[in-house]
């Protein structure tokens, strides 16, 4: 017996829902036009520059920056019509918002967002090999990715610990100021760049901080910024979660857990290496426990880094769990209180783009 195919009913195009698609899309590669744009404006001072000055018209930012008129012209008409700047039609010169400089001028904002963009052309960079892995289902190697993406991301979580983590994340733990203040040892596991690291070593001079990190080329960058800023109290170390030798007053896991390829055996060495009363400290992407909880602005961002880099990390370590950056409270809870042993979760403090979360052994 032979069949028919039945050919796919056609429902005609809903114009409310196609437009508002389409402004969406718009609205994305307006975004994606702008990556270059903002890497130039950030790296050559421009932003700052603009605001500094009050206001400017091309020329004047020209002869202010030394920078070529023209280009700037194009540049500052590109920043206007993305609202990154603001322009001033009866005198023709260009200005930033109070609120603009804080996203794009001043790198000491909690909000300081010019780095996102860097790491968003990191990303691109890294499309050919992650492309690759889907067809192969293997991993990318952290050290395998794109030369710039260590530093790219490195830069982009700096503003939120400098404005966040001696201010808001560490008083929220119980008694750990407190214990840091008199001297503690700190193991910072995968600190990368050790910003972290060096905040929390300039901040508790008394304490001890020891970062470890699996990426040896992000362990030699942290141990020169180290060096130039003379902190004394931290030493840098080239290992493995899991390998981690001694024990520590408290442990630090800033966005890195939900890369690794077997979070449950990091987290059963960190409760080992607890001393009596100790404190680990979890820092992960503020996300909901569902994909529907998800489906929003800080969400869509996540996943996407999460795509790019996160889960291609994992898949090319052992075991390969690859949590992904929106795992989610819950399932995190269900990894360190069910499956690593831990005693004690809460959720000690939160940010629009992060998860603190503390556990006890």
């Amino acid at each position: 017996m032979t069949t028919t195919a039945k050919t796919p009913k056609k429902e005609s195009i809903n114009e409310e829902r196609l437009h508002t698609l389409l402004g969406g899309v718009l609205q994305d590669l307006g975004g994606a036009f702008s990556v270059p744009l903002v890497q130039i404006g950030e790296k050559l001072g421009i932003y700052r520059a603009l605001h500094e000055n009050g206001s400017a018209s091309s020329s004047e930012l020209a002869s202010l920056t030394g920078l070529n008129e023209r280009y700037l012209r194009e540049w500052l008409s590109a920043q206007a019509a993305s609202s990154y700047v603001s322009y001033d039609s009866s005198g023709e010169k260009f200005f930033m918002t109070t609120e603009q400089a804080f996203v794009f001028a001043n790198p000491d904002s909690p909000f300081y967002l010019a780095p996102a963009f860097g790491t968003a052309a990191a990303f691109q960079q890294n499309m050919p090999q992650v492309k690759e892995a889907f067809q192969t289902g293997e991993g990318v190697a952290w050290g395998d990715q794109t030369e710039c993406l260590s530093c790219a991301v490195a830069r982009f979580f700096r503003p939120g610990y400098q404005n966040h983590l001696v201010q808001a994340w560490l008083p929220a733990l119980e008694g750990v100021v407190e214990k840091l203040e008199q001297g503690g040892a700190i193991a910072d596991i995968g600190c990368g760049h050790a910003t972290s690291s060096m905040i929390m070593a300039q901040s508790f001079p008394k304490s001890k901080v020891h970062g470890f990190d699996f990426h040896e080329k992000s362990i030699q960058d942290a141990a020169k910024h180290a060096e130039e800023h003379g902190i004394t109290n931290l030493e840098l170390h080239h290992q493995e979660a899991k390998e981690i030798p001694g024990t520590y007053d408290l442990i630090t896991l800033f966005d890195c857990l939900h890369d690794m390829g077997d979070p449950l055996g990091a987290m059963k060495k960190v409760r080992k290496a607890l001393n009596p009363g100790g404190t680990v400290m979890i820092v992960e992407p503020m996300a909901g426990d569902s994909l529907s909880e998800n489906l929003n602005p800080v969400g869509r961002m996540y996943y996407s880094a999460s795509t790019m880099v996160c889960v291609p990390t994992s898949l090319a370590q052992e075991t390969g769990k690859a949590l992904g950056a929106q795992a989610g409270e819950k399932r995190l809870r269900e990894l360190i209180i069910d499956e690593a042993g831990f005693k004690s979760f809460r959720r000690a403090a939160e940010t629009p783009f992060n998860l603190i979360l503390e556990a006890r052994a």
